[in-house]
């Protein structure tokens, strides 16, 4: 299994991204983008999501060096089109305008539509912390088969549809972040549990006949099965207001079928950014925050393993992914070979 330098991994990309046909500057986003989410043990969202993005360039459902363009300017209200443009550019840039319209108004609602994969929600939230912002991003899935059962079915209705909210670090208290799917494991978990010849989370997938399984396969060979959501009806409606807020309410669409699937994967995004300064002094943010972070954090654990923050876990596995990057023969195989197909040698 090789372990892979972060600064070598993103050079990789980039030099397989410009091969395939992306600007310098977009190639530089995308690297950075998907190196982190490997850093912070997001696989499903890391590199290995080039094996998706080639073929999609090729066929044209993903377009390299497509500018957003803005569809709706209403002083703390935007709307951004990504024109199925790699979707790690069109967020940033999205978050880049919200920043400063939130900044302005203290309050901005970003409406991100018509990405190309957005890739790790988290991201933007860091994003934004970065800046001093409270964040909070509602995402749906279109463009191919669903891939997520409701509650009290058997057949896939939705995409993974993630949520994400962001707390910028304030006082002794650190940055929060809630990042997840709503259903109980991604998608690119499974892709990466089935190239690595390994089981997900038993319940995690439903087979073709909606029975529970631990098999990744159901997911990758037909007849196909479906992930489960989070927490059964919690999860079913998170996705389902994720549809509502960052389908419907962006006019990027939701996944119902009279919507084209071309087979790639188109994102929107409804992000709301708040100056949690523009509501509460300072001090009083730093304060409470660090008493409630104190008090969560120190309460009794109920066994050998403390109580945590969210957002702890990524930053205990940068930490200790900074030398290196794992991966499993089967997905550093199928990026070696993707890349190789544009004369880039991964191996070299």
């Amino acid at each position: 299994m090789p372990n892979i330098a972060p600064d070598h991994l993103e050079n990789l990309v980039q030099q397989t991204l410009i091969a395939a046909g992306s600007h310098p500057e977009e190639a530089a986003i995308v690297a950075d983008h998907l190196v982190r989410a490997n850093l912070a043990g997001h696989d499903s969202h890391g590199v290995g999501m080039l094996t998706n993005y080639l073929p999609g360039l090729q066929s044209g459902v993903l377009k390299a060096n497509q500018p957003h363009e803005i569809y709706m300017d209403a002083g703390p209200l935007l709307g951004i089109d990504g024109g199925r443009g790699f979707g790690q550019r069109i967020a940033k840039e999205s978050m880049d305008l919200g920043i400063a319209r939130a900044r302005e108004h203290g309050l901005a609602l970003i409406g991100t539509r018509r990405c190309h994969h957005i890739g790790r929600i988290g991201t933007y939230a860091e994003q934004c912390s970065a800046a001093g912002l409270i964040s909070l991003h509602f995402v749906n899935v279109q463009d191919h088969r669903p891939l997520v059962a409701a509650f009290r079915g058997k057949e896939a209705v939705f995409g993974t549809n993630p949520i994400c909210f962001g707390m910028p670090s304030q006082g002794d208290a650190p940055d929060i972040l809630l990042d997840m799917a709503t259903s109980q494991i991604a998608l690119g978990k499974t892709r990466v549990a089935f190239l690595g010849g390994k089981p997900v989370p038993q319940g995690a997938v439903i087979d073709h006949q909606g029975q529970l399984s631990d098999q990744p396969s159901v997911m990758w060979q037909e007849p196909f099965g479906a992930l489960t959501p989070l927490a059964d009806h919690k999860g079913y409606g998170l996705a389902l207001m994720c549809e509502i807020l960052g389908g419907v309410m962006t006019g990027g669409g939701s996944i119902a079928p009279h919507h084209e699937r071309l087979g790639g994967i188109v994102n929107n995004m409804l992000s709301i950014l708040i100056d949690p300064k523009r509501l509460v002094t300072a001090d009083y943010l730093a304060q409470e925050l660090s008493e409630l972070v104190n008090f969560v954090t120190h309460s009794a654990p109920a066994g050998s393993l403390p109580v945590i923050l969210p957002g702890e876990p990524e930053r205990q596995t940068h930490q200790a992914r900074t030398p290196g990057i794992p991966f499993d023969d089967g997905n550093w195989d199928s990026l070696v070979q993707a890349a190789a197909t544009l004369g880039v040698d991964w191996n070299a």
